[in-house]
């Protein structure tokens, strides 16, 4: 299917910008992978461009860095420079047709990003949400909280599998409804799959406000 599509925009002589599968570009490196996802951290130097790669699944994820990026589809302009902050998160659908784009950092900071592509759709989404929505495609629902210092979230549900990132870093403790507790101390960019119903409320142990995102199946 995809060697029919892209076959409309390479002309020859260009076999280089041939585009690869996003795992397969050099920029974006695979940290996890099961049935269900594939988390991807991609790094970008400032003044780099990735190569065109194709996101074939629908995908979500969370800026880690300040950063200023373009995108450009392939075959299509470059777009105008994006600003991008530490939890700005994204969502595209790409199951009916692909991303096919490439990234330059047109900034003078590193593009830092957490890029989860979702694998597969679900056959009968989840009536219920764990809390407000920030994003959404048909895989997915995303989570932001945005927690300051000694204080928590609501508490909260989650009945599907769910990513868990930390947006920056903070001392991040988590309740559960008995009051069992852990604290952790993450770092911006840590994540943690979770495949079981879990409730729980997040809190913010540290002295300097933080930033959570769920990124949960739907």
């Amino acid at each position: 299917m995809f060697a029919a599509y892209l076959a409309l925009f390479v002309a020859p002589g260009t076999a280089q910008d041939k585009p690869v599968p996003v795992e397969e570009e050099p920029y974006h490196h695979v940290q996890l992978k099961n049935d269900d996802i594939v988390v991807i951290h991609a790094i970008l130097p400032p003044g780099e461009r990735t190569a065109y790669h194709i996101h074939s699944c629908d995908r979500t994820g969370v800026e880690i860095s300040n950063n200023t990026t373009t995108g450009q589809r392939f075959g299509e302009a470059e777009d105008s420079p994006k600003p991008s902050s530490p939890g700005d998160v994204f969502s595209d659908s790409c199951t009916d047709k692909p991303l096919i784009h490439r990234v330059h950092n047109v900034g003078s900071t590193t593009m830092d990003v957490i890029d989860i592509e979702l694998l597969h759709r679900p056959e009968h989404p989840s009536t219920s949400t764990a809390g407000p929505v920030a994003i959404e495609n048909p895989s997915v629902r995303v989570y932001k909280w945005v927690i300051a210092p000694a204080t928590s979230t609501a508490m909260h549900t989650h009945t599907r599998p769910y990513l868990i990132v930390a947006a920056t870093p903070m001392q991040l403790k988590m309740t559960a409804p008995d009051g069992q507790s852990r604290v952790e101390t993450v770092k911006a960019g840590d994540f943690h799959w979770v495949n079981v119903p879990v409730t729980h409320s997040l809190s913010n142990e540290g002295s300097t406000g933080g930033q959570i995102v769920e990124f949960e199946l739907k």
